[in-house]
């Protein structure tokens, strides 16, 4: 009872924090409806399975702050400043790729999802952990997905056309999700390789959010504000390292603190 009621009071929070501005008045906004509505279903699946499986609470709050941070990045008014602002653009995606995905991944959801129907996650999951078992190939998957987004015409297609938002949007969450389990949840013989790939993301979205700021024209049109790419850059270039740099870390502490019990059992 308390997962669904965190639910709910996640789900309240939307209208009033994005009263002034909602997606849904838009004239197409059908796509927007279907992005709205998986997120409830993969909600409430798992607010469901919690009560089959119940987690440990640290789980469930990583797990419904992931889903409350993603409601309010994906429906509120940071999505119409999107629209316009590239700085604000950026941000959206930042949450979502490296705030979102990383807390879903920490908050070990399947079991909970599994408890409803085993044979439907394996179905849907077995793909995706098989990629995982890979930190380059989600790596370089992931990178291409970021590249691919922010090139020209595919960065105003998605703001033309609420589907294909949609679809971006989802790219960045799946395969950030896949990079970041193979990452976080990685096998001890992996860690060296979940660390490189940890090094190649922080490396080359770097470069890309430098090639953002220092550009001396719009990559987006000419009617978009230059300093707004700019500010974009430097905030995927600065701020995006941070969560790469501490996923690091964690990983590099624990490969340490496994050595150090080695030794010590011998």
């Amino acid at each position: 009872m308390r997962v669904i009621k965190a639910v709910v009071i996640g789900l309240a929070s939307w209208p009033a924090l994005v009263w002034a501005h909602t997606p849904f008045s838009e004239p197409d906004s059908s796509a927007t409806v279907v992005a709205f509505a998986l997120l409830v279903f993969v909600w409430l699946a798992y607010a469901l399975g919690c009560r089959r499986r119940p987690p440990a609470n640290a789980q469930a709050w990583l797990f419904h702050s992931a889903c409350t941070l993603s409601v309010l990045t994906l429906f509120g008014p940071l999505d119409e400043w999107a629209e316009t602002n590239e700085a604000a653009h950026m941000v959206q995606h930042m949450l979502m790729m490296v705030v979102i995905a990383p807390l879903w991944v920490m908050a070990r959801p399947l079991p909970q999802w599994y408890a409803l129907s085993a044979r439907i996650g394996r179905l849907v999951f077995a793909p995706l952990f098989a990629l995982a078992a890979y930190p380059m190939v989600a790596t370089a998957i992931h990178g291409a997905i970021i590249w691919l987004w922010h090139t020209p015409s595919l960065y105003v297609l998605a703001l033309e056309n609420l589907w294909w938002h949609f679809f971006e949007h989802l790219c960045f969450l799946l395969t950030a999700g896949v990079f970041w389990w193979a990452v976080l949840r990685c096998q001890e013989r992996n860690t060296g390789r979940a660390l490189l790939a940890l090094l190649v993301t922080l490396m080359h979205t770097g470069f890309l959010g430098a090639l953002l700021t220092f550009s001396q024209r719009s990559w987006y049109g000419a009617d978009r504000v230059l300093e707004h790419q700019q500010l974009a850059g430097l905030l995927m270039w600065v701020l995006g390292a941070i969560p790469y740099l501490g996923a690091a870390f964690f990983l590099g502490w624990r490969w340490f603190s496994r050595v150090m019990r080695g030794c010590e059992s011998h």
